[in-house]
């Protein structure tokens, strides 16, 4: 496989691919997450990831993040699903899941985290509402 295969890849892949440096700085922002977040590469590149991080979730992200670039490790690197709520550029909380890729430098610290990431806000609110319209159903009988 080229350099061009894995480019063209994440290029054009559905899922929002961001790869973020150590300090959290956007690095890479493919086209699945201009669809997903609602901003361009040109308006991400170079900005915080709290940019797509609700206000209120901030703190305990950077803590876990500067925590996994200390000490080089993260409980979510062997291909664990986590899904978290996000924003969008025009201020909309959608839920997504992800996985991370974190890459290291030459000498084995890590320099940034790509996460992959798909919108799953329909999944999520369905089955919000399969879990309150079972609960109703609890409450009849």
């Amino acid at each position: 496989m080229d350099a061009h295969f894995a480019e063209t890849l994440v290029a054009n892949m559905p899922d929002a691919v961001v790869y973020a440096d150590r300090d959290g700085t956007i690095r890479s922002w493919n086209g699945g997450a201009v669809r997903v977040f609602g901003y361009t590469a040109e308006e991400a590149v170079g900005r915080s990831l709290d940019v797509i991080i609700p206000e209120g979730l901030r703190a305990r992200h950077w803590d876990g993040y500067r925590e996994t670039m200390r000490t080089g490790r993260t409980r979510y690197g062997d291909g664990q699903v986590l899904s978290v709520p996000a924003i969008r550029k025009d201020g909309a909380r959608i839920s997504v899941a992800f996985t991370i890729v974190p890459f290291a430098d030459d000498r084995g610290a890590l320099a940034g985290i790509a996460a992959i990431m798909r919108d799953v806000t329909a999944q999520f609110e369905e089955t919000r509402a399969l879990r309150k319209e079972i609960a109703a159903l609890r409450e009849r009988d």
